[in-house]
């Protein structure tokens, strides 16, 4: 692994890694049963200094924006490479966004480059919203067909410069990419990530799951998410790993990449973790009951040998065809983006494949738990990473608080939100809005929310204010979206659910007419963005001297009604 201590910048560190590990394989493309593309360091280097260097020509500057909207693929990490390179900021979005809300965010984050794919593409350039991103300068789309309308596009394929590109040094302290949490919508909150953050965070967790020549990452979390950003591009790269895109998700190929590259870490969300666990399960449960009460039997023995740590070799042989599935030579599932039920963790481990569960917020670059394995601990999400300093704020008598944490990889604040920035981080302080206690041995065990936010299995972050614009101009006097536990906390992070607050006029019910036009606005939106129940207030919403509506006032009204009966459901 390069010594991130001695660099400045991602571009730096990554313009070493491509020349010091030359002959390696950095990245393996397969779509279905084809493999599209195998890179070697240096390959990869002939393949984005000519972009690059068609940046630099196009006027790209030190400091300017450039967005990338792509699928897992190659061309998003030899796009970023040029980016970063070049000294640009990179503004990685999520490609499930709808059109309305990707040209919301590049009009926020103010980037002057865009480059996409074709059916991306085609759906911005018919979106009204196209209009709005004004500093939009230049937009590269890949793989379009050859006679094919890019509305003022460029084929990103014929992109490219002649000679070599001028190499772009950056500070640690500048900012390295814009990130927005995925339920960005009504308010955009663009994290503004330095160079000083990934690089630490890239130290600590390898420091732990280390990447070396030879290892396989599976990418299959988007790339923009910020822990495949960490894990499935700049990690790997740094050590000299190798990356595997699939261009398909469906579950057949997954399961045959696994034993095809010799995977050797994977990183999913809490929900396809238990989708895999549920899947593995029912073929236990299938074994003739000779055959399940051996295979029992030996993960039994499995469980008593690995106790104290992870014993892959031991494990591995106890448990041949479990492991063979997985390739055989799979090292750990890295699972984040939300919280992972302890039942879920301890099944794995069982099997002999540790689960790296953490904790951690985009605002704190990725990572501030991690489960180090010493020894396994199901029922919490880990110890601080090296660096990462924490605190549980105002504890109950059960030492449950707010946790709070500083370290360099805490953000510099959100993009143009001063005021909102001095209320996240405090005195170097970073206000997570979740609640934990620290038990004994030093381990962060989380106990709910405190903000009126929801993270789904998929790892989606949902604030519900966003989400109101789906239901402007319901007939009602007025409106609330909540997240329930924050108005009835139950301590758990569990099982989180949305709620619509209606204040109804004087005059009106909640008739099935009402109900049929909720629900026809809750279908509009996407599965985990929709509200699970109504909640009727026969009073004025609390406000403020702007008429905005002051939402912990209004928490606080309705966490006096019996949640049992005050949620109805639609």
């Amino acid at each position: 692994m390069l010594d991130l201590s001695k660099y400045q910048s991602i571009g730096e560190a990554l313009k070493d890694a491509v020349d010091q590990f030359a002959n390696e394989v950095c990245l393996i493309e397969a779509d279905r049963e084809r493999e599209k593309e195998r890179l070697t360091y240096r390959e990869f280097k002939a393949r984005a200094h000519p972009l690059a260097k068609a940046l630099q020509d196009a006027g790209f500057a030190a400091g300017d924006r450039a967005s990338i909207i792509m699928t897992n693929q190659s061309k998003w990490l030899l796009s970023a490479y040029s980016v970063f390179f070049a000294g640009g900021t990179l503004v990685p979005l999520d490609y499930k966004l709808t059109p309305d809300e990707q040209w919301q965010l590049l009009k926020h984050s103010g980037a002057s480059v865009l480059i996409t794919e074709h059916p991306i593409w085609r759906q911005l350039s018919l979106s009204a919203g196209r209009a709005a991103a004004a500093k939009l300068q230049t937009v590269l789309v890949t793989e379009a067909p050859p006679n094919a309308d890019l509305a003022g596009a460029r084929r990103c394929e014929d992109f490219r410069g002649e000679g070599e590109p001028a190499f772009v040094p950056r500070q640690r302290k500048d900012t390295a990419c814009i990130v927005y949490s995925s339920g960005t919508g009504g308010r955009p909150k663009g994290c503004m990530m330095t160079h000083e953050n990934y690089l630490e965070q890239c130290v600590a967790l390898t420091s732990i799951y280390p990447f070396w020549p030879g290892v396989r990452y599976l990418s299959i979390l988007p790339t923009n998410h910020a822990i495949d950003f960490m894990v499935g591009f700049f990690g790997p790269f740094t050590c000299g790993a190798a990356v595997v895109h699939l261009r398909t998700l469906r579950p057949e190929y997954v399961r045959e990449a696994f034993p095809k590259y010799k995977i050797t870490y994977v990183s999913l969300v809490p929900l396809v973790l238990k989708n895999l666990q549920k899947g593995l399960q029912a073929r236990f449960d299938a074994l003739p009951p000779g055959k399940r009460k051996v295979f029992n039997a030996l993960v039994a023995i499995n469980k008593a040998l690995t106790k104290g740590r992870p014993r892959p070799g031991l494990s591995r042989r106890l448990l041949k065809q479990v492991h063979e599935a997985f390739g055989g030579e799979l090292r750990t599932i890295i699972v984040g983006g939300a919280f992972t039920e302890p039942q879920t963790l301890q099944f794995f481990y069982d099997l002999g494949i540790p689960v790296a569960n953490g904790y951690g917020l985009t605002e704190a670059g990725t990572a501030i738990t991690v489960n180090d394995l010493k020894p396994f601990r199901a029922d919490t999400v880990g110890k601080p990473l090296p660096g990462m300093e924490l605190r549980i704020l105002n504890p109950a008598p059960d030492g449950i608080g707010e946790v709070s944490v500083r370290s360099k990889t805490v953000m510099s604040g959100y993009l143009n939100e001063p005021e909102l920035t001095a209320e996240t981080i405090v005195d170097g302080w970073l206000m997570t809005g979740d609640l934990g206690r620290l038990d004994e041995t030093g381990h962060l065990q989380l106990a709910g929310r405190k903000k009126n936010m929801i993270v789904t299995e998929e790892g989606k972050n949902i604030y519900p204010e966003d989400i109101e614009a789906a239901f402007e101009s319901l007939p009602v006097k007025e409106f609330c979206v909540f997240a329930a536990n924050y108005i009835w906390p139950k301590r758990s992070m569990v099982g989180e659910q949305l709620v619509l607050v209606l204040h109804l006029e004087q005059w009106q019910q909640l008739t099935d007419q009402l109900r049929q036009d909720i629900n026809a606005r809750n279908n509009r939106l996407l599965n985990y963005k929709r509200m699970h129940g109504i909640v009727l207030l026969d009073e004025d919403f609390p406000r403020t001297a702007s008429l905005k509506i002051k939402r912990n006032a209004l928490a606080e009204r309705l966490a006096k009604l019996d949640n049992a009966t005050a949620i109805l459901p639609l």
